[in-house]
């Protein structure tokens, strides 16, 4: 069958339905194509899920959300903190303000920003979490890592899951400007690294 014919383009302008656990809690998703693994929850963002310590009081940011997994659960199992997810994609942020109304939370919210840009600069969080892209250049890393630093609070955490490749990358930035690194857990193709903000 062609990706011309009608019918099959019909389907494909339909929303796909996605559902998840995490720690014995049900979240449900709308996506669509064109945004980041629209059909299902990407390998990445469930190994980071799984060996994500999430405490009840929680002030996150999710940088670069897609439709919200990542920050969806956060805010599910914070729930006496707050979750800011960001995206620079349109879309993406649609569909994560969705998805928030979806799973009825009302400590999490969603706006478009490129990387920190649109973020308050006194801004302070307890956790900071991304999914890497896998190609992340040395310029956009330092930005990211030194706009991190700003935004967190002393003691404050950075997250982050990545391909395996960029390990010796992850970790030689984070100890120059965090000065630590912490392999949370390897995977077979991911990789999930913490450092803290002293």
């Amino acid at each position: 069958m062609s990706i011309f014919d009608k019918e099959n383009l019909a389907s494909h302008r339909e929303d796909q339905q996605v559902q998840f656990e995490v720690n014995g809690i049900q979240l449900k998703f709308h996506t669509t194509w064109g945004i980041f693994s629209p059909k299902q929850i990407d390998e990445g963002t469930r190994l980071l899920l799984k060996h994500l310590d999430v405490k009840e009081d929680e002030k996150a940011l999710d940088l670069g959300c897609g439709y919200g997994p990542i920050g969806i659960a956060i805010a599910k199992q914070a729930n006496n903190g707050e979750v800011i997810m960001i995206d620079r994609d349109f879309i993406s942020v649609e569909y994560c303000q969705k998805n928030i109304q979806l799973n009825h939370l009302t400590n999490a919210t969603t706006q478009l920003s490129n990387g920190f840009q649109h973020i308050p600069k006194d801004k302070k969080f307890s956790l900071i979490v991304s999914n890497l892209p896998a190609k992340v250049g040395n310029e956009m890393m330092s930005l990211f890592l030194h706009d991190a630093w700003q935004h967190l609070e002393p003691g404050g955490r950075l997250v982050v899951v990545h391909i395996g490749g960029l390990k010796n990358f992850i970790k030689r930035g984070f100890k120059e400007v965090f000065g630590n690194y912490s392999k949370v857990k390897q995977g077979k193709i991911y990789t999930v690294a913490e450092t803290r903000r002293p």
